[in-house]
């Protein structure tokens, strides 16, 4: 069983008020994308690694490895219009036929334990597509089309994370769809051929560095 994981980078820094991408942000002395490689390294050792950028930012990147000394073997290809178009981009890197396991995952989660990612793999040989999520803990209120607003119960939803992980020709078939603007994430790829989505456990560290707190708060994480 191959084990592949697509590694999704595509941020441009803007809500960082910067002008380095925050995909390489240093966290606790080394840039987040090679955090993030680094966890997956841990879960699988051989795990085949599909790293998704912007043309623009490749050159970057070999630079940030050389200064680094960064030497885990990943394959570049460069993203597309929209998240979708980047995953199908990362897909068209492994070989039709190819039989196993493909996790695809935020660039900018350095934070996915071992623990989850190998829970996420195992349980997609079995179900075929996996989502890692965690319990609501704040209160939801839903909008209503009058302007009013109610209380629901939050027992009823989960905050989705990735890495969403699939068997490889599922994975595959369900891109060979027409892009819609719903589709939001790979589960809603998959959800829309009509095939069920299984929920795991995943862990709340695992959190997408998007604002000037996050990165704040993985500082805090690094250093514990």
């Amino acid at each position: 069983m191959e084990y592949y994981a697509i590694l999704v980078a595509g941020g441009k820094g803007v809500r960082m008020g910067g002008d380095i991408p925050k995909q390489f942000l240093p966290i606790g002395g080394r840039p987040v994308l090679m955090r993030t490689i680094d966890s997956f390294v841990e879960a699988f050792e051989e795990i085949r690694i599909i790293l998704v950028l912007p043309e623009s930012q490749q050159e970057y990147w070999h630079r940030l490895c050389e200064e680094y000394d960064f030497r885990t073997p990943v394959e570049i290809t460069s993203g597309g219009e929209t998240r979708y178009h980047s995953v199908k981009n990362g897909l068209s890197r492994i070989l039709e036929g190819a039989e196993g396991i493909v996790g695809v995952h935020d660039g900018v989660r350095p934070f996915a334990s071992a623990e989850t990612i190998r829970r996420c793999y195992h349980a997609a040989e079995k179900h075929g597509a996996v989502v890692p999520v965690i319990p609501v803990v704040e209160t939801i209120r839903q909008l209503l089309p009058n302007g009013d607003s109610q209380t629901v119960s939050r027992d009823a939803y989960r905050l989705v994370q990735t890495p969403q992980t699939f068997r490889i020709s599922l994975l595959k078939q369900a891109y060979r769809q027409t892009y819609q603007p719903f589709f939001t994430d790979d589960a809603s790829v998959v959800e829309a051929m009509g095939h069920p989505i299984s929920l795991v456990e995943g862990n709340r560290e695992n959190i997408k560095i998007t604002t000037p707190t996050d990165l704040k708060f993985a500082e805090m994480l690094t250093s514990e």
